[in-house]
């Protein structure tokens, strides 16, 4: 018999969450950011991002931490890597650059990240998030084949994620 990896997922009440100065835009406009990218492109290549899926625990049901532009537009945590970086050090520090705080005694402890980007969370964290976005526990029932809500990525996470299984810690 061949067991799924088991991840713990802790409950939302464990977590403490604060705010940041706003992340601006490069760009004020759709045009702008296609120019941006064709001239990373010509001098960098092929763009490479990564995104976490965070997992936390609402009413014993995994929901996933995505971060919520305006009132509609949702993403995952995460963005471009530099050229030549390290996957999961890059992600580590996407992660920082988005969520964590500028002060030293609350930098979370990201610990390990499977392909797939699976971050699994220490019980306890502190998560910083710029004043112009928000940070949306969301269960995986309202994400299932969601695309239009949530796009083509973010709506398949829930069949990405039925090969673990999910320990509720209870706090």
């Amino acid at each position: 018999m061949v067991t799924s990896p088991v991840v713990n997922t802790y409950p939302l009440s464990n977590y403490t969450f604060g705010t940041k100065e706003p992340k601006m835009e490069k760009d004020t406009s759709v045009a702008d950011r296609l120019a941006r990218m064709k001239v990373n492109y010509m001098k960098e290549g092929m763009r490479t991002s990564v995104e976490g899926i965070l997992l936390v625990q609402e009413h014993n049901h995994p929901h996933i931490l995505l971060l919520q532009i305006g009132n509609t537009f949702c993403k995952l945590p995460g963005g471009r890597l530099k050229p030549g970086e390290n996957e999961i050090e890059g992600l580590k520090r996407k992660l920082c650059s988005k969520l964590a705080a500028n002060s030293p005694s609350f930098q979370p402890n990201w610990q390990e990240c499977k392909k797939l980007f699976l971050v699994h969370l220490s019980e306890r964290e502190y998560f910083a998030v710029p004043k112009n976005l928000k940070l949306l526990a969301v269960p995986l029932f309202e994400l299932y084949d969601n695309v239009q809500r949530y796009g083509p990525v973010i709506s398949t996470i829930p069949q990405q994620l039925s090969r673990f299984q999910f320990n509720m810690v209870a706090s």
